[in-house]
Protein backbone atom coordinates (compact mmCIF):
# COMPACT_ATOMS: atom_id res chain seq x y z
CA UNK A 1 0.00 0.00 0.00
CA UNK A 2 1.28 3.50 -0.83
CA UNK A 3 0.36 6.85 0.58
CA UNK A 4 1.80 10.18 -0.39
CA UNK A 5 2.17 13.04 2.08
CA UNK A 6 2.54 16.46 0.53
CA UNK A 7 2.95 18.86 3.44
CA UNK A 8 3.16 22.47 2.39
CA UNK A 9 4.53 23.88 5.63
CA UNK A 10 7.41 21.58 6.55
CA UNK A 11 9.05 21.07 3.16
CA UNK A 12 9.54 17.38 3.95
CA UNK A 13 7.72 14.97 1.67
CA UNK A 14 7.24 11.30 2.36
CA UNK A 15 7.86 9.22 -0.73
CA UNK A 16 6.36 5.81 0.04
CA UNK A 17 4.75 3.76 2.76
CA UNK A 18 4.33 0.04 3.43
CA UNK A 19 2.86 -1.80 6.41
CA UNK A 20 4.38 -3.18 9.61
CA UNK A 21 6.91 -2.03 10.48
CA UNK A 22 6.72 0.95 8.22
CA UNK A 23 9.86 2.48 6.80
CA UNK A 24 9.43 5.64 4.84
CA UNK A 25 12.01 7.46 2.79
CA UNK A 26 11.73 11.23 2.80
CA UNK A 27 13.88 13.73 0.98
CA UNK A 28 14.53 17.36 1.70
CA UNK A 29 17.42 19.41 0.33
CA UNK A 30 19.22 16.33 -0.94
CA UNK A 31 19.32 14.64 2.48
CA UNK A 32 17.63 11.24 2.91
CA UNK A 33 15.65 10.60 6.11
CA UNK A 34 13.97 7.38 7.14
CA UNK A 35 10.81 7.66 9.22
CA UNK A 36 9.72 4.47 10.96
CA UNK A 37 6.08 4.16 11.96
CA UNK A 38 6.05 1.15 14.31
CA UNK A 39 3.40 -1.49 13.82
CA UNK A 40 2.86 -2.26 17.50
CA UNK A 41 3.63 1.03 19.20
CA UNK A 42 2.13 4.40 18.54
CA UNK A 43 3.44 6.38 15.58
CA UNK A 44 6.75 8.18 15.38
CA UNK A 45 7.30 11.82 16.21
CA UNK A 46 8.28 12.52 12.58
CA UNK A 47 5.01 11.04 11.31
CA UNK A 48 3.10 13.15 13.86
CA UNK A 49 5.02 16.23 12.72
CA UNK A 50 3.99 15.52 9.10
CA UNK A 51 0.37 15.12 10.14
CA UNK A 52 0.44 18.36 12.16
CA UNK A 53 2.13 20.09 9.22
CA UNK A 54 -0.61 18.89 6.89
CA UNK A 55 -3.30 20.23 9.26
CA UNK A 56 -1.49 23.58 9.49
CA UNK A 57 -1.16 23.67 5.70
CA UNK A 58 -4.91 23.07 5.41
CA UNK A 59 -5.61 26.07 7.61
CA UNK A 60 -3.11 28.27 5.77
CA UNK A 61 -4.48 27.27 2.37
CA UNK A 62 -8.07 28.08 3.32
CA UNK A 63 -7.01 31.24 5.11
CA UNK A 64 -5.58 32.59 1.85
CA UNK A 65 -8.94 32.24 0.13
CA UNK A 66 -10.43 35.65 0.76
CA UNK A 67 -14.03 34.63 0.06
CA UNK A 68 -15.47 33.75 3.50
CA UNK A 69 -18.34 31.87 1.86
CA UNK A 70 -15.88 29.18 0.69
CA UNK A 71 -14.16 28.56 4.06
CA UNK A 72 -16.36 25.68 5.30
CA UNK A 73 -16.11 23.68 2.08
CA UNK A 74 -12.41 24.49 1.78
CA UNK A 75 -11.81 22.99 5.23
CA UNK A 76 -13.89 19.99 4.20
CA UNK A 77 -11.73 19.49 1.10
CA UNK A 78 -8.44 19.93 2.95
CA UNK A 79 -9.36 17.67 5.88
CA UNK A 80 -10.46 14.98 3.43
CA UNK A 81 -7.07 15.23 1.73
CA UNK A 82 -5.23 14.96 5.07
CA UNK A 83 -7.36 11.95 6.06
CA UNK A 84 -6.72 10.26 2.70
CA UNK A 85 -2.97 10.64 3.20
CA UNK A 86 -2.97 8.72 6.49
CA UNK A 87 -2.14 5.11 5.61
CA UNK A 88 -4.46 2.23 6.51
CA UNK A 89 -3.43 -0.24 9.16
CA UNK A 90 -1.41 2.16 11.32
CA UNK A 91 -1.89 3.55 14.77
CA UNK A 92 -3.51 6.58 13.15
CA UNK A 93 -6.63 4.74 11.92
CA UNK A 94 -8.81 6.45 14.54
CA UNK A 95 -7.42 9.88 13.58
CA UNK A 96 -8.06 9.16 9.89
CA UNK A 97 -11.63 8.12 10.66
CA UNK A 98 -12.34 11.25 12.74
CA UNK A 99 -10.83 13.57 10.12
CA UNK A 100 -12.78 11.86 7.31
CA UNK A 101 -16.02 12.11 9.31
CA UNK A 102 -15.37 15.77 10.09
CA UNK A 103 -14.65 16.49 6.44
CA UNK A 104 -17.88 14.77 5.37
CA UNK A 105 -19.95 16.74 7.89
CA UNK A 106 -18.42 20.05 6.81
CA UNK A 107 -18.98 19.19 3.15
CA UNK A 108 -22.63 18.30 3.77
CA UNK A 109 -23.12 21.52 5.72
CA UNK A 110 -21.69 23.59 2.85
CA UNK A 111 -23.77 21.75 0.22
CA UNK A 112 -27.01 22.10 2.19
CA UNK A 113 -26.46 25.85 2.59
CA UNK A 114 -24.89 26.66 -0.76
CA UNK A 115 -25.46 29.91 -2.56
CA UNK A 116 -27.63 28.81 -5.49
CA UNK A 117 -26.88 32.03 -7.38
CA UNK A 118 -23.19 31.06 -7.65
CA UNK A 119 -21.51 28.14 -9.32
CA UNK A 120 -18.93 25.94 -7.67
CA UNK A 121 -15.42 27.37 -7.45
CA UNK A 122 -12.09 25.58 -7.84
CA UNK A 123 -9.72 27.42 -5.50
CA UNK A 124 -5.95 27.64 -5.72
CA UNK A 125 -3.23 29.76 -4.21
CA UNK A 126 -1.84 32.40 -6.54
CA UNK A 127 1.81 31.82 -7.37
CA UNK A 128 1.81 28.38 -5.72
CA UNK A 129 1.70 26.31 -8.90
CA UNK A 130 -1.02 23.75 -9.49
CA UNK A 131 -1.77 23.30 -5.77
CA UNK A 132 -5.50 23.76 -5.31
CA UNK A 133 -8.62 22.16 -3.99
CA UNK A 134 -9.27 18.60 -5.06
CA UNK A 135 -12.78 19.51 -6.17
CA UNK A 136 -14.85 22.63 -6.84
CA UNK A 137 -16.10 24.26 -3.63
CA UNK A 138 -19.64 25.25 -2.69
CA UNK A 139 -20.04 28.86 -1.58
CA UNK A 140 -22.35 29.29 1.42
CA UNK A 141 -25.30 31.63 0.92
CA UNK A 142 -24.63 35.06 2.53
CA UNK A 143 -27.82 34.89 4.63
CA UNK A 144 -26.68 31.54 6.12
CA UNK A 145 -22.98 32.29 6.56
CA UNK A 146 -22.99 33.20 10.26
CA UNK A 147 -25.14 30.20 11.25
CA UNK A 148 -23.17 27.81 9.02
CA UNK A 149 -19.85 29.00 10.45
CA UNK A 150 -21.19 28.46 13.99
CA UNK A 151 -22.27 24.92 13.04
CA UNK A 152 -18.87 24.27 11.46
CA UNK A 153 -17.16 25.39 14.68
CA UNK A 154 -19.37 22.88 16.54
CA UNK A 155 -18.33 20.13 14.09
CA UNK A 156 -14.65 20.90 14.69
CA UNK A 157 -15.24 20.97 18.45
CA UNK A 158 -16.94 17.56 18.22
CA UNK A 159 -13.93 16.19 16.32
CA UNK A 160 -11.57 17.57 18.96
CA UNK A 161 -13.66 15.93 21.70
CA UNK A 162 -13.68 12.59 19.85
CA UNK A 163 -9.91 12.71 19.47
CA UNK A 164 -9.36 13.43 23.14
CA UNK A 165 -11.85 10.78 24.29
CA UNK A 166 -10.44 8.07 22.04
CA UNK A 167 -6.91 8.63 23.29
CA UNK A 168 -5.39 6.13 25.68
CA UNK A 169 -2.19 6.34 27.70
CA UNK A 170 0.18 5.56 24.84
CA UNK A 171 -1.27 8.12 22.41
CA UNK A 172 -2.76 10.81 24.68
CA UNK A 173 -0.10 13.44 23.96
CA UNK A 174 -0.18 12.88 20.20
CA UNK A 175 -3.99 12.98 20.03
CA UNK A 176 -3.98 16.18 22.12
CA UNK A 177 -1.58 17.81 19.66
CA UNK A 178 -3.69 16.69 16.69
CA UNK A 179 -6.84 18.01 18.41
CA UNK A 180 -5.11 21.33 19.06
CA UNK A 181 -4.07 21.60 15.39
CA UNK A 182 -7.63 20.80 14.29
CA UNK A 183 -9.03 23.37 16.71
CA UNK A 184 -6.83 26.09 15.21
CA UNK A 185 -9.03 25.88 12.08
CA UNK A 186 -11.91 27.39 14.05
CA UNK A 187 -10.22 30.80 13.74
CA UNK A 188 -11.07 30.81 10.02
CA UNK A 189 -14.75 30.47 10.79
CA UNK A 190 -14.93 33.13 13.49
CA UNK A 191 -13.51 36.02 11.49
Amino acid sequence: MRAIFRPVVTGLSIAGLALSPVAVAAQSSGVLYTVVVPAGGFGSSLFLRELLGSLAAARLFCQQIEDQSLQVDCLSDRLEQVADEIPDGTDYDEVRSILADTSAKLGTLARQNRDRSRGKVKASQPGQGPEGTTRPLNAVAPASLTAVNAQAVDILEEAKTKLLRSADTKNRNQYARIAQALESNKVLLRS
